[in-house]
């Protein structure tokens, strides 16, 4: 009989979602590290600046789910790699905002392919049905993923925060591949 302290990590979401999103995210990396020196953090930052076009530091961090630190060591990182740019906001003089640089919509040019062929690598085995269903699927869960986070800060389930409207919106992609 299992014992029911015991967490079967293979039948535990945030272990089987954590694992396949390192091993991809790794794997991906390992190219665009030997090619452009880049880190995972810092094609994040780059992924999210290319689809969004400016963002402030926290906007990337609530885009991207990770750590305002390890957002902001990348954003020095980039910065100083000539890759992105930091402007005051025009709507906010205490706010800056940020963009790729030249060398970084070029940089982030030559990645894009490479991501959307390793997704397709990925994908491959996959049925036109099936891909949109996954997609779902995942909209689906970031969506009670939201709502369990908030039940569990013990916030009412209609009110979100500006960061959880940004992931949520992020999350909701306006055309799928595939």
């Amino acid at each position: 009989m299992p014992d029911p302290a015991m967490l079967d990590l293979q039948q535990f979401l945030p272990y089987r979602l954590s694992v396949l999103a390192n091993r991809s995210s790794d794997a991906l990396a390992r190219e665009y590290s030997q090619r452009f020196g880049l880190g995972v953090t810092e094609w994040r930052v780059m992924a999210v600046l290319g689809r969004y076009r400016q963002l402030s530091a926290n906007e990337v961090a609530q885009h991207t789910a990770m750590d305002k630190v390890a957002v902001s060591r990348a954003v020095a990182r980039l910065l100083d790699a000539g890759r992105l740019t930091r402007e005051v906001a025009d709507d906010d003089r205490r706010r800056s905002v940020l963009r790729l640089s030249p060398a970084g919509r070029a940089v982030y040019r030559r990645i894009v392919p490479l991501a959307l062929q390793f997704e397709d690598l990925i994908l491959a085995g996959m049925s036109r049905r099936e891909r949109a269903l996954l997609f779902r699927l995942l909209d689906r869960l970031d969506e009670l993923e939201l709502r369990a986070e908030d039940a569990a800060a013990g916030v009412p389930a209609r009110r979100l925060s500006n960061a959880r409207r940004a992931r949520r919106s992020a999350g909701a992609r306006a055309t799928r591949r595939g």
